[in-house]
């Protein structure tokens, strides 16, 4: 079939995921974290806000500790301890050098080989405009893997790091790649799931975690000839 795609190498051992909010790994990349902590690979987070413009029903300095404290669970129920936020105003994040000298330090402090965010380009595929974070922040990624590689790149952000093979961009209108996530998908929703504050405050097809993912996934495993599957754009960088 034309949109067929082709499943993500797995022949790696650490990745550090690099998202604007709370909730953006859960929709649709948290099965494939579960599978790949369960072969053994370690996975980080990196949050770069704390979600807190993201309730409007809660003020930003209530909703930032909820939307942890949520974020965590969610992080605990697919093998991934290691979870750290960056603190940059959510709705509000800039690009540029301050935003990639942050993300080329996280780099470089925890060396992965792979790098996972979500989709940075201006819609989901259709009518619906992706948010400005998540735009502002893919691009930055993509930069600050690169720049991660360079010592005379912000020189002051620990030692130079060129190890990162590939940039895994899930939800991504020009995916091209698959995970196989049959045996992993109770476990995604169940992830998403934990962000109960958030989904309580939000209308349409994203409130119910398990019609949304269950029926992406089995939407985008024939693509990679399977019953259920999770999509990703591959970068090169």
């Amino acid at each position: 079939m034309a949109d067929q795609v082709e499943p993500v190498p797995e022949d790696w051992d650490l990745a550090l995921a690099i998202v604007a909010h709370p909730d953006d790994m859960e929709y649709g990349a948290a099965s494939a974290v579960a599978r790949w902590t369960g072969q053994g690979k370690a996975v980080s987070y990196l949050l770069v806000t704390r979600g807190e413009a993201g309730i409007v029903s809660l003020e930003p300095s209530v909703a930032a500790g909820v939307r942890e404290r949520e974020q965590r669970a969610s992080c605990a129920m697919v093998g991934v301890e290691d979870v750290e936020f960056l603190d940059h105003p959510d709705g509000l994040v800039e690009g540029g050098t301050a935003l990639r000298r942050d993300l080329a330090a996280a780099i470089r402090r925890r060396r992965p080989d792979v790098l996972l965010s979500i989709n940075h380009h201006d819609t989901w595929g259709g009518p619906s405009w992706n948010h400005v974070d998540h735009r502002v922040v893919g691009r930055a990624v993509l930069d600050a893997a690169r720049d991660a590689g360079n010592p005379w790149i912000f020189p002051d952000a620990g030692e130079a790091w060129n190890g990162v093979r590939f940039v895994a961009l899930s939800s991504s209108p020009q995916a091209d790649h698959g995970v196989d996530i049959g045996e992993h998908l109770d476990v995604g929703i169940a992830s998403l799931r934990c962000h109960e504050t958030y989904l309580a405050n939000l209308a349409g097809n994203t409130t119910d975690p398990t019609a949304f993912l269950a029926e992406s996934a089995h939407r985008d495993g024939p693509r990679l000839g399977v019953d259920a599957a999770t999509t990703f754009e591959l970068v090169f960088v």
